[in-house]
């Protein structure tokens, strides 16, 4: 039987399946071309801006510009914070591929201790903005900078930055007043101005340069540079200029600074000087005092313990935030309240046997002298600073307008300008112990009131200026810090509505004025000695501040207490009588009476200021009279 050949071979079948599968073969390569070009068009058209930026990015890279922060001067152009130059250790977390394996790099390579390695682990975590530095190590020597150098290639997103770091020529005598600046933490990176502060990796921490951060810092800028596949600037393509800070002029004068804290040398205690007439302050210092430079590059652990720990608490402000009984430096204000309130004239006598007795009252509330004052008007009240006048005129005022009446001198209330951290400290009245303590005010407390005793707290700040205030006859005039910002001149006269002090009689200052100046220069003045050789008038008031409550027959007798249970001495001045330049406080720790212990300093404050330079007292010889001192002269 014989097959047909169309059984085994159809050319014609054979072509259609061959034309078929080429027309899918070509109908597949167009359609991957097409998606092809359409996927080339797409980048290039769509998506240019992105790629090229991208692709720019490789090569070219913006970096923040810090602005230089504003230096500080004090009255006369003495710096008293500078800009030096250091270099710093960054990282950029994005550029880098494994953190801690660079970080154990760094570890070896610096030859870090446990804690400083510890502490650039902390850093490197911290929260950070994306690509921005973050600052490992501050001031790093020659030697750190040549290895960081040599062995760069193998640190990728690690660089050595230059830049201007924070230094306090006189750290201790100015730590208070000025602060200081530190590293930005991450709390204040949440709140903080993302452009004004890029690249920035310090802020003021604490006093003027808390306050006046935003006047100091400036605006940051930036730069754009072209970098190779390692990040290596090759070229600078651009900029925008920083604005940098501007500098402040402060009303403290540095040699009054100094004096002061010299003045305290080995004690704990505040001076303030201010000027009556302008608010200026022109010393204020706290001692003990701290090398506030440790605190700009980052302080150790250790050295940071043992200040916390310290006993005689050097990182604490005593001149604004410390609280301390006033003493009889109160008593001209609560004279000037006694002659407001009509409740004396200053020919009104009363007796003084040696105590006062409220009425219906068995207890005796005793004079420091124990044999009393006899026979005691206002400006003798003042000059021997007797207490049973001011018992009698306490319980005639009464705690409210007591309250009042010294509230309106600025105790109770922050009375600064620009003093950052200050304390309001404590007026106390009826209804504060009610929602303190839910009790009613008992009219022996207004008698503790009247010596300046009890609840009554006032910070040497408070103190210095309602010594002011009452050296400017009433007239009020906040104290302030900052003399000029820039080349513009801070206004005396600032926009708070003074409180009124409300005395109508002008001769009522005369009094004052006179037992002010008996305290120093009268026969009988607790501070006599103080005045020997004055050659200007002055007016004072000291004070003597309990520690604790002593019983109703007990005595005091300093040698017998504990060295921190002695009470505090404080002494009030202002000079020259007739037109007032300073106003001072003093308050020394535990040292005893304030006419033997802090009088003499605060004679030596105002001789600095009034007297020329040959004419003022030396600081030993000063310090050398005041150890020596008889202490039979009056210790209240």
């Amino acid at each position: 039987m014989r097959l047909r050949r169309d059984t085994l071979k159809n050319p014609q079948h054979e072509l259609r399946i061959f034309r078929a599968r080429s027309l899918l073969a070509a109908l597949l390569v167009i359609a991957l071309t097409g998606l092809l070009m359409g996927r080339l068009g797409y980048l290039q058209v769509v998506q240019h801006e992105v790629y090229t930026t991208r692709s720019e990015s490789n090569r070219v890279r913006v970096e923040p510009l810090p602005p230089t922060r504003g230096l500080i001067h004090d009255r006369n152009g003495v710096l008293l914070a500078d800009n030096r130059p250091t270099y710093n250790l960054m990282l950029i977390r994005e550029r880098v591929d494994d953190i801690d394996a660079t970080l154990d790099h760094l570890d070896s390579l610096l030859e870090l201790s446990e804690e400083e390695a510890e502490a650039i682990r902390v850093r490197a975590g911290q929260r950070q903005r994306p690509f921005q530095p973050a600052l490992l190590m501050s001031d790093l020597d020659e030697d750190q900078i040549a290895r960081l150098a040599v062995n760069r290639h193998r640190l990728p997103g690690v660089e050595v930055e230059a830049q201007l770091l924070r230094y306090y020529p006189d750290a201790e005598v100015m730590a208070h007043a000025l602060g200081y600046v530190g590293r930005i933490n991450a709390d204040e990176l949440k709140s903080l101005d993302a452009g004004r502060y890029a690249g920035t990796h310090f802020i003021g921490k604490t006093g003027v340069e808390r306050f006046y951060e935003d006047v100091l810092h400036g605006q940051a800028g930036l730069r754009k540079v072209e970098t190779n596949a390692r990040g290596r600037v090759l070229q600078e393509l651009g900029r925008t200029d920083p604005v940098p800070g501007k500098d402040l002029t402060l009303t403290l004068d540095k040699e009054l600074q100094t004096l002061a804290y010299e003045l305290l040398e080995e004690r704990r205690g505040s001076i303030v000087a201010i000027a009556p007439k302008t608010g200026e302050i022109l010393a204020m210092v706290s001692a003990p005092g701290f090398d506030s430079n440790r605190f700009v590059t980052g302080i150790d652990v250790t050295t940071y313990r043992a200040l916390q720990e310290d006993l005689d608490l050097p990182l604490f402000n005593r001149a604004i935030r410390g609280h301390y009984p006033p003493g009889s430096t109160i008593k001209p204000f609560l004279a000037l309240a006694g002659l407001t309130e009509g409740e004396v004239t200053p020919d009104k006598t009363i007796y003084d046997p040696g105590y006062f007795q409220l009425p219906n009252d068995s207890r005796r509330y005793r004079n420091w002298l124990r044999w009393g004052h006899g026979r005691v008007d206002l400006e003798r009240s003042i000059a021997v600073s007797n207490n049973t006048y001011y018992y009698s005129l306490a319980h005639e005022l009464g705690i409210d307008r007591l309250h009042e009446r010294m509230s309106a001198l600025g105790f109770g209330q922050r009375v600064a300008h620009d003093v950052y951290g200050e304390s309001a400290g404590l007026m106390p009245s009826r209804d504060w112990k009610r929602g303190r303590f839910g009790e009613p005010w008992y009219p022996g407390e207004t008698l503790s009131v009247g010596i300046g005793q009890g609840y009554w707290q006032v910070t040497p700040l408070q103190l210095a200026t309602a010594t002011a205030v009452l050296a400017n006859r009433g007239e009020w005039v906040k104290p302030r810090l900052a003399r000029r910002i820039g080349e513009d001149t801070v206004p005396s006269e600032l926009p708070e509505t003074p409180p009124d002090i409300g005395v109508e009689n002008e001769a009522w200052w005369e009094h004052i004025f006179s037992g002010m100046e008996k305290v120093v220069s009268g026969r009988e003045g607790t501070a006599r000695r103080t005045g020997e050789g004055l050659q200007y008038r002055m007016g004072g008031k000291s004070g003597t501040a309990q520690v604790f409550s002593l019983g109703q027959d007990q005595r005091y007798d300093a040698e017998e207490l504990a060295e921190r249970l002695r009470d505090h001495a404080l002494f009030v001045a202002f000079a020259p009588l007739e037109e007032p330049e300073i106003a001072v406080a003093v308050i020394v720790e535990n040292a005893g009476g304030g006419s033997t212990h802090a009088a003499h300093l605060a004679r030596a404050m105002t001789d600095a200021w009034l007297l020329e330079e040959g004419e003022v007292p030396d600081v030993d010889e000063l310090r050398e009279t005041l150890e020596n001192d008889d202490a039979s002269v009056a210790g209240n």
